[in-house]
């Protein structure tokens, strides 16, 4: 790891510890994320997606024996994991030990485990879930890249993290299946 990732992940974790909200590189497409534990945080993020808080949004995790801190885990749902080729949410029931406002209605929360260096290493180091959506105003298009963030979705953060954002390769949003507690499986998004 070099220094100046060394660096990019003792601030972000800095504004995390503090109730901040960042905006980073992640598996997927650049997400805004807070301490999923901090209900005041995860409101922020709510604020500047301009987003009702009746809809959820997902946690990142950097190892599957974490998930179940957090919430239920069906059986099924560690051989989804291990055989996914690709970044994938899994919607898991009886959420817990997270900001209540960040919990579905029904009491699911998704759950994706990171595999990319930054993420990975931010949760690592930071040692709670990190709320991962995705950087835009709600209703409007996700941003593919760094450079289709707006300025205003920059301007309301904490910190931008400044690694990954001279790529232009476009970045696809995770599949996401929902498990039931009994291990029903239903795919949301391939």
């Amino acid at each position: 790891m070099t220094d100046q990732l060394k660096e990019e992940i003792r601030q972000a974790c800095e504004v995390l510890k503090n109730g901040g909200v960042i905006l980073y590189p992640t598996d997927t497409i650049w997400g805004l994320g807070c301490d999923a534990t901090n209900k005041e945080a995860v409101k922020r993020i709510y604020d500047i997606k301009q987003r009702a808080d009746h809809k959820s949004m997902l946690v990142l995790l950097d190892d599957a024996g974490k998930i179940a801190s957090y919430a239920d885990v069906p059986d099924i749902a560690l051989q989804l994991i291990e055989v996914c080729d690709k970044p994938t949410t899994i919607i898991y029931p009886n959420a817990h030990h997270l900001a209540e406002n960040l919990i579905a209605e029904d009491r699911t929360i998704g759950i994706r485990i990171t595999t990319e260096e930054f993420s990975k290493s931010l949760l690592y180091r930071f040692r709670k879930p990190v709320v991962s959506t995705s950087a835009n105003i709600s209703g409007q298009p996700s941003p593919q890249c760094f450079a289709e963030i707006s300025e205003e979705i920059k301007n309301a953060v904490d910190h931008i993290v400044g690694f990954r954002q001279s790529e232009k390769k476009a970045c696809a949003p995770s599949g996401i299946i929902k498990l039931g507690i009994n291990g029903e499986v239903q795919i949301i998004r391939k």
